[in-house]
């Protein structure tokens, strides 16, 4: 009995010996601005979809956020904040790449950049990820709160643009999400609409004694809704990713309407 247990183990100590190694797990680089940013606790409840966005995949997906509030194509390169992304990447990796809030920004020079050098920035972090055989996504900046009339208003006409021109040049998947949240807005209706958004009465919350109306930042509702937009775009255009989702992504629902209309605010 005792030579058929130790016969027994030496087979399951073979077995152990030639397993295979784990599998790589793909990692999603996240790179752009507030509205992706991961958020500190003195901010709460404003969320960048980028925070929800992992919760959509199984263990197979690493998603790594490096978008950045405030910042620009031009900031987020000036700040050599690409550069540690490109020594990371690995064959396989992808980039998710939306920015324009920033760029658009003429009344903030720090940040403002020009459409012409917007295009080339684009095109700079889709030829290095490239070159390092790893997959750019471009996403058009998700849109501003802004109903006019009833109406959603496009608020990066200019920008969405040239991010699409930059798709369409270097055949690089594109995630229209500018055109894509205007439409959920639409859905939801400019009352609705605000519970996506960092939209607080005074006293609401700790966080921001004296309220807050700002129709740029999201809620954690919001914020996943327009991670779920990212995500079921990846199912729409069959992305090898959607292969690696960890459940169904869930029904839309249209949640109760909420306060006064809010005004516009910058970014």
């Amino acid at each position: 009995m005792s030579y058929i247990k130790s016969i027994g183990l030496l087979f399951l100590l073979a077995l152990l010996a030639f397993q295979l190694p784990p599998a790589r797990k793909t990692t999603i680089y996240l790179i752009g601005d507030s509205t992706i940013a991961q958020k500190i606790p003195q901010t709460f409840p404003e969320t960048g979809w980028g925070m929800p966005f992992p919760t959509f995949f199984d263990s197979t997906i690493v998603v790594a956020n490096h978008a950045k509030n405030g910042r620009s194509t031009r900031t987020f390169l000036a700040e050599n904040r690409w550069q540690p992304i490109i020594e990371a990447l690995q064959p396989g990796d992808y980039v998710f790449i939306q920015f324009g809030h920033n760029d658009e920004a003429e009344n903030y020079p720090d940040r403002y950049t020009p459409v012409a050098d917007y295009r080339k920035n684009l095109l700079k972090f889709v030829t290095e990820a490239r070159r390092k055989q790893a997959f750019p996504v471009l996403i058009t900046p998700v849109t501003r709160l802004k109903f006019v009339g009833g109406k959603q208003q496009e608020t990066h006409v200019a920008y969405s643009a040239a991010t699409m021109e930059v798709a369409k040049a270097q055949k690089v998947p594109l995630i229209d999400l500018d055109k894509m949240s205007r439409d959920l807005l639409q859905q939801f209706g400019e009352q609705n609409s605000k519970l996506l958004f960092l939209q607080l009465a005074p006293g609401e919350h700790p966080n921001y004694p004296y309220g807050r109306q700002d129709n740029t930042h999201f809620s954690e509702l919001g914020a996943r809704k327009m991670a779920q937009l990212v995500v079921s775009e990846l199912k729409a255009q069959h992305s090898p990713l959607a292969d690696h989702l960890a459940r169904p992504l869930p029904k839309n629902a249209v949640p109760p309407t909420k306060g006064p209309d809010a005004q516009p605010t910058t970014p």
